[in-house]
């Protein structure tokens, strides 16, 4: 695994420490979600709502709390045609993204996953914009994306 993605992994236990301190998770599921994701390298919010442990909306407020990050709830949202075709569908649905509205040469994106630079930067590539990122649940970004790419 790369420099990137490590520091992209790297954010599970800071996530765990707030989803203890909030009483969501114990020690001990934190420490079995840590172990899995050692084996299979995915976010830890995806182990832990697997797991049972969490509901998608519990990572989402503790990654607005550890970043500062804002919440957008992308189903209450009309999205204008112009700026949906700047995200193709394709890549709307692999990296759980979708454009929300754009300002200059700023566009403004919903992601499930906004701590990943790796997408950050390929959508600016794509687009010629600087990317503002917002925060939804994974079953949020894909409900829109299936409703607005249709």
């Amino acid at each position: 695994m790369n420099h990137q993605a490590n520091e992209r992994y790297a954010y599970g236990e800071h996530i765990g420490n707030i989803l203890i301190k909030r009483g969501l998770i114990t020690e001990g599921q934190l420490n079995n979600a840590l172990s899995i994701q050692k084996e299979e390298k995915i976010l830890l919010g995806e182990i832990l709502t697997r797991l049972g442990y969490l509901e998608e909306i519990d990572i989402v407020i503790a990654v607005i709390i550890q970043c500062g990050m804002p919440y957008i709830a992308i189903n209450k949202y009309d999205l204008e045609k112009d700026v949906l075709d700047m995200v193709s569908a394709e890549t709307a649905r692999k990296h759980h993204v979708i454009p929300l509205d754009k300002v200059g040469n700023v566009l403004s994106v919903v992601m499930s996953d906004p701590l990943n630079e790796e997408i950050k930067k390929e959508l600016e590539e794509k687009t010629e914009c600087k990317i503002a990122t917002f925060i939804a649940t994974k079953s949020e970004v894909d409900e829109a994306v299936k409703r607005w790419y249709a």
